[in-house]
């Protein structure tokens, strides 16, 4: 199995985030970056033709985009079916915080690109959805562990890796205690890893 990644790219890292978590062995192909694009060769379009990243290669099958990656390696590697249920209103409910992953909580992704890796985008559209997005999640985690269901999710990772960073863009977090309460849950997951950035949370019950 190979997966096309970058260490800094918060789609990447949820690929990364639930291969580790399934225990799956996978080899990396770093994929640079440079004013916030991706530095593909032509070869890369007919693997991915977006030329984005992440795109995975799993015995002659070929994937891009995080959420079809979290989709199929939730179904092909989970014997438990806990990741993406098969039940189809639990199933709903996990991809519907799926769909919110690609809509408001992309605006933490479009914040941190455009300050930090000099992406051209709307910096107050982007910090007001990213706002809109984590407002939500707090509404959503201040009376249940879990973004669907009672156990952890696709739709969990698809939504914490941009969240989880969003402290060095500006964002308030402290003001948001359900939701770093809901982070340290998903640092204490068995196989968890870190995304560069990340930081070290204090347990659940210290959060205020």
């Amino acid at each position: 199995m190979l997966l096309y990644q970058r260490p800094t790219s918060g789609h990447s890292y949820k690929a990364r985030l639930l291969l580790s978590l399934l225990g799956i062995n996978y080899e990396s192909v770093v994929i640079t970056a440079k004013d916030g694009r991706n530095q593909v060769e032509d070869r890369y379009y007919d693997l991915n033709p977006r030329g984005q990243i992440p795109t995975l290669e799993d015995d002659g099958l070929v994937l891009w985009g995080s959420t079809a990656i979290l989709v199929y390696l939730a179904r092909r590697y989970d014997p438990s079916k806990s990741w993406l249920p098969e039940e189809p209103a639990q199933q709903a409910a996990v991809m519907q915080w799926m769909e919110l992953a690609q809509n408001e909580v992309n605006g933490l992704f479009l914040s941190r690109a455009i300050q930090r890796f000099n992406y051209a985008g709307d910096l107050v559209a982007a910090q007001k959805a990213g706002n809109k997005a984590l407002d939500i999640l707090e509404r959503r985690l201040s009376g249940n562990d879990w973004l669907a269901g009672r156990g952890p999710t696709i739709g969990d990772i698809a939504c914490f890796p941009y969240a989880a960073v969003a402290h060095d863009n500006g964002f308030d977090l402290a003001a948001r205690p359900a939701v770093q309460a809901w982070f340290s849950r998903i640092h204490r997951l068995p196989g968890f890893v870190p995304m560069p950035g990340m930081q070290e949370l204090p347990s659940e019950g210290s959060v205020p």
